[in-house]
């Protein structure tokens, strides 16, 4: 076991910090960009779930269109975000984590899926972390 140690140890001496936050920065990339464009491709199949029941009814009844319709629009503007990380990641990071936090706004407001909503408000910071560590010239 003394040795995992100290080999776990060797081999973080040897790769710089830099090198390190470089990884994570793009595992945060990556991970910000490919969601938001699954998700949003999901609302036009379905087949990760039905994502009408998440829309909160007090949303629904202002909506001057159907739900169905709403999620299509919301479908669009999440490959946008997507997209936005992978080819402006500063500016793409901070709109898809104020995405997710409206998102989980939404889910309070059903009354239900409070695990879900929590775990929207988690990659909002996640997505947010990203925008940190992105040099304001990568904007």
């Amino acid at each position: 076991m003394g040795t995992f140690a100290s080999t776990t140890s060797a081999h973080r001496a040897e790769r710089p910090a830099y090198d390190r936050v470089a990884t994570a920065t793009n595992l945060l990339k990556y991970t910000y960009g490919l969601v938001p464009i699954i998700a949003g491709l999901d609302k036009y199949t379905h087949l990760l779930t039905d994502w009408n029941k998440y829309l909160a009814p007090a949303v629904a009844d202002i909506l001057p269109f159907s739900p169905g319709t709403f999620m299509s629009i919301v479908g669009i503007i999440e490959i946008v975000a997507g997209v936005l990380v992978f080819v402006k990641p500063k500016i793409g990071s901070l709109i898809v984590s104020l995405w997710l936090v409206g998102i989980a706004l939404n889910l309070l407001l059903t009354g239900e899926y409070f695990d879900v909503a929590v775990r929207d408000l988690v990659m909002a910071i996640g997505a947010f972390t990203l925008y940190l560590l992105l040099p304001d010239d990568k904007a």
